[in-house]
């Protein structure tokens, strides 16, 4: 197991190293000059210049790349072009708002999503799985940011239930902070749960009717043993895929949810450095990113060889 975790992490720095090379090459891309947007608004030429070689815009590419990468390592990812403050202290500010959405909102689709799609799988054509149908249809069909408008309409503005913007710590109310995140994380779980509950139903059903399954009865084993000890772990394979490919979504899904529902975080964040074209914001975000995404896959192979010991010696 040892040198399967070893062999992971090396893909997953490989695949860091190469994210990173077209994260730099395709911001630079975008249209504008940096230096214009730093000077005052009537700066002479020379000024520019002058504001373009302080950023070390005139160095050749893999010199500011190489330079980049060695200041992200140490946690320095410069000074924002808009706000003139360090990104990292921007981040820092924005990364708790947008996790607590998303990770609310991936508990959420577990929670709801395994239990239907379990109940789902164990009874196909029953009262349950009928439910799970029509769960997964109204939900996948919606966007988050339309369900989110929704929840904000009925909930907070006709019902008065809930509150509909604004954020409140953790730390300094506790309840309060839990009837601010409700909905946001209903909004972002939704199509999750739905996605999970989709495959968790096939995966049942394909694994029920498997031959060791059947042994297992005929041994004389409790059918919740049968379930839980023999079908749940070999079904949980496909499921450990989805919920991996499915955390760059839930990310983006946060970000927009956040800006419907009036929250701080990284919403707010990279609309601003999109339009203001804050080349060193939106290099951050992309490597912050892409860093989550990449760890949420590693861990997901680590899980494979631990539900199923034969993926080891691949």
């Amino acid at each position: 197991m040892g040198q399967y975790i070893v062999n992971r992490l090396g893909q997953t720095v490989l695949v860091i190293i190469l994210s990173s090379m077209i994260i730099f090459s395709l911001v630079r891309l975008i249209p504008g000059d940096p230096a214009e947007l730093m000077a005052p608004e009537d700066a002479s030429i020379e000024e520019v210049a002058a504001v373009r070689e302080e950023l070390g815009l005139n160095d050749p590419l893999y010199t500011q790349y190489v330079s980049w990468v060695s200041d992200a390592f140490n946690g320095d990812f410069g000074k924002s072009y808009i706000k003139n403050l360090p990104v990292r202290d921007l981040l820092k500010s924005a990364v708790i708002p947008t996790l607590e959405i998303a990770v609310a909102g991936y508990l959420f689709a577990f929670l709801v999503g395994l239990p239907i799609g379990i109940f789902a799988g164990l009874k196909p054509g029953g009262i349950a799985d009928y439910f799970a149908t029509i769960f997964t249809i109204s939900t996948l069909g919606i966007p988050n940011f339309i369900l989110g408008l929704l929840l904000l309409w009925l909930i907070g503005v006709h019902l008065h239930l809930l509150p509909i913007s604004g954020r409140v710590g953790v730390n300094e109310n506790p309840i309060e902070a839990m009837r601010f995140l409700i909905l946001p994380t209903i909004a972002v779980g939704s199509s999750l749960a739905s996605v999970l509950a989709r495959f968790v139903r096939a995966s049942i059903q394909e694994v029920m009717n498997q031959d060791y399954v059947r042994t297992a009865r005929a041994k004389g084993l409790k059918e919740t043993s049968v379930v839980l000890r023999h079908a749940l772990r070999n079904a949980l394979i496909p499921l450990i895929t989805v919920a991996a490919l499915q955390v760059g979504g839930l990310i983006t899904g946060a970000i927009v949810v956040e800006v419907v529902f009036s929250r701080p975080g990284f919403g707010s964040l990279i609309v601003g450095a999109v339009t203001g074209r804050d080349y060193v914001m939106i290099q951050a975000m992309l490597a912050v990113f892409v860093g989550i995404f990449t760890f949420a896959n590693m861990l997901a192979d680590i899980a494979y060889g631990l539900v199923d010991p034969r993926i080891r010696v691949r």
